[in-house]
């Protein structure tokens, strides 16, 4: 006799009295390797994982820099610079992929390729020359993916929650109901400021400025106004019932900086909780750096020095708007959301056999 076990995904074989016998064929998700890979505007990056019985262990990663969006915002199209980079990427994740056999995989674009007029061409290219097809997603789909790979990090004593992600070309935000056995997206905006188009707008040496860094906090800072009030967030503010949670690149680094670690550390960083003084502190310290200084920092480095300080005017509007006073830092996101999707979705194909 066979008793599935659908928390788990398995198959246990059993006596006709209910004892065990040593036999476990594992089924559902248990049968995948699986991978997801998140092309942002500033990142590639690849996770590779196989199922536990919580969740899923990483058994291989890779993140480059590859600046996909340089440029987009002024000539509307990817250029051939940073398709080429973003191809060297690629391969490389292509490699990885099957060095581990994952059979199960998804692969996602989001901002520069949402803007750029010549993203189906380079979606032909990649697929032509790496044999991965890239989905570009909608707002709506990346603030999914976002807040299903956070969700084990949000506190269900608090009944809301507001989540953001700073990304290189956009910024998205997420009001949702915590209080229930799931988190349920209420909503989501996203708004087309991120760490690489605004540092390219400004310049990286003229967006450390007191007036061009105050000029993006009110920027942002409006249009977060209307999201604000369309769902009474700042009341709920008050009354204590948000939590704040970030995920980013951004939240990631200066989360690192003021845990003073000699290198960056995710298991010291990805769920750590800093309040907003601490990111103040942090971010006014950086913007009194030059860039060079900032790239000998071992936890921001050459390319992030450049686009932190915008990062950080990003931030400090958010804060600015909704005075919830702590942070819990966040390093996942799309991916983890992703390779959730892909386990639930090789246990339903197994349960509907």
């Amino acid at each position: 006799m066979a008793v599935y076990n659908k928390k788990i995904g398995e198959y246990k074989r059993t006596h006709r009295n209910g004892g065990p016998l040593r036999c476990v064929q594992r089924q559902g998700r248990f049968r995948h390797t699986y991978a997801a890979l998140d092309l942002g505007t500033h990142n590639c990056r690849l996770l590779v994982a196989r199922p536990s019985r919580q969740a899923f262990r990483v058994i291989d990663s890779f993140s480059r820099p590859v600046r996909l969006g340089e440029g987009v915002e002024q000539e509307g199209i990817l250029c051939s610079s940073a398709m080429e980079r973003t191809l060297g990427a690629l391969k490389i994740c292509v490699s990885k992929i099957k060095f581990n056999k994952a059979d199960r995989v998804r692969c996602v674009a989001t901002e520069a390729c949402r803007q750029a007029s010549n993203s189906l061409d380079f979606e032909a290219r990649v697929r032509n020359e790496t044999g991965i097809k890239i989905e570009t997603i909608s707002c709506e789909e990346e603030a999914r993916l976002t807040l299903q790979g956070c969700s084990p990090l949000l506190d269900r004593r608090r009944p809301l929650g507001l989540m953001f992600d700073i990304g290189g070309g956009s910024t998205e935000l997420i009001w949702l109901r915590t209080a229930g056995k799931y988190p349920e997206l209420v909503d989501s905006i996203s708004i087309p400021f991120g760490v690489l188009n605004l540092t390219e707008r400004y310049g990286e040496n003229s967006i450390c400025s007191q007036e061009s860094y105050e000029k993006i906090v009110d920027e942002i800072e409006e249009r977060l106004r209307v999201f604000c009030h369309r769902h009474q967030i700042a009341a709920a503010v008050l009354n204590g019932d948000v939590q704040m949670l970030g995920a980013s690149g951004t939240v990631t680094t200066l989360a690192s900086v003021s845990l003073d670690l000699q290198r960056y550390d995710r298991s010291m960083v990805d769920g750590a909780i800093l309040n907003f003084e601490e990111f103040n502190l942090v971010s006014d310290r950086l913007r009194g750096m030059a860039c060079a200084e900032r790239a000998e920092h071992p936890c921001i480095g050459n390319e992030r020095a450049a686009l932190v300080v915008a990062g950080c005017a990003v931030l400090d509007a958010i804060m600015r708007r909704w005075s919830v006073g702590k942070i819990r830092v966040a390093d996942r996101g799309v991916r983890e959301g992703i390779l959730f999707d892909l386990m639930r979705e090789a246990d339903a194909v197994f349960e509907g056999v």
